[in-house]
């Protein structure tokens, strides 16, 4: 009997669905039957995005707040494989990655079923994929795989060509000379590699041993400068969020917090990482490399 599998998801601009068809084709070519689904909210997010509504984002996102989502059903009563795919918002799920996954229809088809997560963000998804893995974890589903593709360019970069791309809506070279935003079109052709190393695991309804190679094969990268900053910016966008949510000013709050984002990226971080590269780290790398090989598996800390 085929395999069923179910993929979820949300885009914007149409690259989470690429990554998604790509990861699926295997499984597909295999005989599996793959089903894939779009689902938005009642009041979609713009894109390319306006400046305010995306700043605006931010309090939600961190804290959770689902949104109310277009109908959807799904074509099976249960499936052998879940396929979670989303982005990161401000180091947090996407509100309709979240939304999703507090959705109690979402929540009854995840109970007891096996579920991979597959991001597609700029550079940081730690805080993310935590939280994703709480909600996993309150819907009774099983995480056994998980898969991270990223903007791979420096730091800084990332963040100017994103932004050309969030705001200008093309993923062209801004100015001519920064290169391409988003997930390279490299990255997203190979993840079928990974839908390939997917398949054996699914024909055999047996997952142990694959969260390594996927990581073996390059499925997710953890570099000790972004481990470093998200550990401690989480924190901060936390009490931003508490902060903005429900509390008069929102408006005013959010233009200040837009300027700290952008001083924070822009000249606390790289100072902040060139003294913890000099310094601070040598004194923490037997705990950065538990960190790490935490971050890799897909196991949730108690």
């Amino acid at each position: 009997m085929a395999k069923k599998v179910l993929a979820l998801y949300y885009t914007q601009t149409g690259q989470l669905a690429d990554i998604v068809d790509q990861f699926t084709a295997p499984l597909i070519a295999a005989g599996a039957s793959v089903e894939k689904l779009n689902i938005k909210p009642v009041n979609d997010f713009p894109f390319p995005w306006k400046s305010e509504v995306f700043f605006d984002a931010m309090p939600e996102s961190v804290k959770g707040i689902p949104v109310e989502l277009q109908p959807f059903s799904f074509k099976e009563e249960k499936y052998d494989l879940i396929i979670f795919a989303y982005q990161p918002w401000f180091l947090s799920p996407s509100i309709p990655a979240t939304s999703m996954l507090k959705h109690e229809k979402v929540k009854q088809i995840m109970r007891d079923t096996p579920v991979i997560t597959l991001s597609a963000g700029r550079n940081m998804w730690l805080n993310s994929q935590e939280k994703v893995k709480r909600l996993l974890a309150d819907a009774k589903a099983k995480l056994v795989g998980n898969v991270a593709l990223v903007d791979r360019h420096h730091n800084l970069v990332s963040v100017i060509t994103i932004m050309h791309w969030a705001f200008g809506g093309k993923k062209d070279k801004y100015l001519g000379i920064f290169p391409r935003p988003g997930v390279s079109d490299e990255d997203i052709q190979n993840a079928s590699e990974f839908g390939k190393i997917v398949l054996p695991y699914l024909q055999a309804a047996e997952w142990n041993g694959m969260q390594e190679k996927l990581v073996a094969a390059g499925g997710l990268e953890i570099k000790d400068d972004i481990m470093f900053i998200e550990e401690r910016a989480g924190r901060l966008f936390d009490l931003w969020a508490n902060a903005i949510y429900g509390k008069p000013g929102r408006a005013f709050k959010l233009l200040i917090y837009k300027y700290y984002l952008l001083v924070a990226l822009f000249l606390v971080a790289p100072i902040v990482l060139t003294l913890n590269f000099l310094v601070f780290q040598w004194f923490f790398m037997g705990r950065n490399a538990r960190q790490k090989l935490y971050y890799a598996g897909v196991t949730l800390k108690k």
